[in-house]
């Protein structure tokens, strides 16, 4: 059963940039769509960025020219860059792939704390 495991959170001041990374140990095929999600307390679980097979890219609007996704096919990893950050970006972020099979894996989340 392959596994999703996210790294690069942690406490950043306002305006200050995190890298998050999402790395694939075990065997996925047909990847589709490579997902980051947030929750935050008390708060539905919301898309922030995808990006396709194709590397077509789509944000959600409060995250655009601001948070950046990527992968790295070779090295089984995604990330999201995230620049600019604000209070309002504090939540448990979590990657997500999802497969032709419809298939979907999810990590177990990185905390993003902005806050001064």
């Amino acid at each position: 059963q392959a596994q999703l495991v996210e790294s690069g959170g942690g406490l950043v001041q306002p305006g200050g940039s995190l890298r998050l990374s999402c790395a694939a140990f075990g065997s996925i095929l047909s990847i589709k769509l490579m997902n980051w999600y947030r929750q935050a307390p008390g708060k539905q679980r919301e898309l922030v960025a995808g990006i396709s097979s194709g590397g077509t890219t789509n944000y959600a609007d409060s995250v655009k020219g601001r948070f950046t996704i990527s992968r790295d096919d070779a090295k089984n990893t995604m990330y999201l860059q995230m620049n600019s950050l604000k209070p309002e970006d504090t939540a448990a972020y979590y990657c997500n792939i999802i497969t032709s099979y419809d298939d979907t894996y999810w990590g177990q989340g990185t905390q993003v704390t902005v806050s001064s």
